[in-house]
């Protein structure tokens, strides 16, 4: 079994590098910012110093920050993943990052004499727990076909969409999707209990409907029982929106949804919810309501009420 390096133990690259371990992987971390999680290190994860200590030590390194610019600074920066590489080595970013500087990032990775893919991943922190992420790649075939056991241990539903740079695409496709998705039950929550309906009961009868998704079923009981505490960030889908909005000024396209979208987290975000769950996005409906899903609202600010 190749040996994996994994940089990012978040939220979602705790629990993704904990399957790896519990599959048999030797997994190598690295102690750049903060000591590993001790549930992995008694696992058997192994901390070197930095980046490029990681990069010699493993045959496969995967990467799991919250941004481009992160990416940029793991790979390239002073002691980066890239001074530690040899020929034959796989570079996986699995991070949400540009589809454009996935690119780049690519060239310079082959430029070594390594491969490279980006496997963006859907499912939150539920999906990395349970091991059923969706895992969107972009690279080439036989690289794919060489990083499919160890994305396996992570992800249910893996897919190769195309070269390198058209995962990191797909997963903007698919947070345009879920942002919307939020929006309306979202909106159909705050019009439904204003209306005076039990908005746990109108859930439950949706989930039978057409309108049944896993964002209704995931993020609409959120919404109900007031749980916001982040599987996933809004400051990171405003991130993601970002990505989704600057890629379609380049291509000439409108995406007038995915805009109204972002201004309702970004009224999130100044109303200090930021690093709430981005189910919290109901928030935003409820302050111009002036009424809370389940009730009135009690804090107009936005505030845990």
């Amino acid at each position: 079994m190749e040996t994996i390096g994994f940089i990012g133990l978040g939220i979602m690259g705790a629990p993704m590098a904990g399957h790896l371990l519990d599959a048999g992987y030797k997994v190598i971390a690295s102690d750049h910012r903060s000591k590993p999680p001790a549930n992995l290190v008694a696992k058997g994860l192994k901390a070197v110093s930095g980046h490029a200590a990681v990069a010699k030590a493993a045959d496969i390194i995967i990467t799991m920050v919250p941004d481009t610019p992160q990416v940029a600074d793991v790979l390239f920066g002073d002691n980066g993943v890239a001074s530690g590489l040899t020929k034959g080595k796989l570079v996986i970013d699995m991070s949400s990052i540009s589809p454009i500087e996935t690119k780049v990032f690519a060239g310079k990775i082959n430029e070594l004499g390594c491969d490279y893919l980006d496997a963006p991943v859907s499912g939150g922190e539920v999906g990395a727990k349970a091991a059923s992420l969706t895992i969107m790649v972009g690279g080439e075939e036989k690289t794919f076909e060489r990083a499919k056991p160890v994305l396996e241990k992570m992800g249910k539903n893996i897919t190769l969409v195309g070269p390198n740079g058209v995962g990191q695409t797909t997963k903007v496709a698919n947070q345009i999707v879920v942002a919307l998705t939020i929006e309306a039950v979202a909106e159909a929550l705050v019009f439904a209990s204003k209306a005076g309906a039990d908005p746990a009961k109108v859930r439950q009868a949706l989930m039978g409907g057409l309108a049944a998704s896993r964002i209704l079923e995931v993020h609409g009981e959120r919404m109900v029982k007031r749980t916001f505490a982040p599987g996933f960030r809004i400051e990171l889908h405003q991130k993601d929106l970002n990505l989704a909005l600057e890629g379609a000024k380049a291509l000439g396209v409108a995406l007038p949804n995915t805009s109204t979208t972002q201004q309702l987290f970004n009224s999130c975000a100044a109303n200090g919810g930021a690093k709430e769950d981005h189910s919290a996005l109901v928030r935003a409906l409820e302050r111009m309501a002036n009424f809370e899903v389940g009730g009135k609202l009690t804090d107009v600010k936005g505030k845990a009420a």
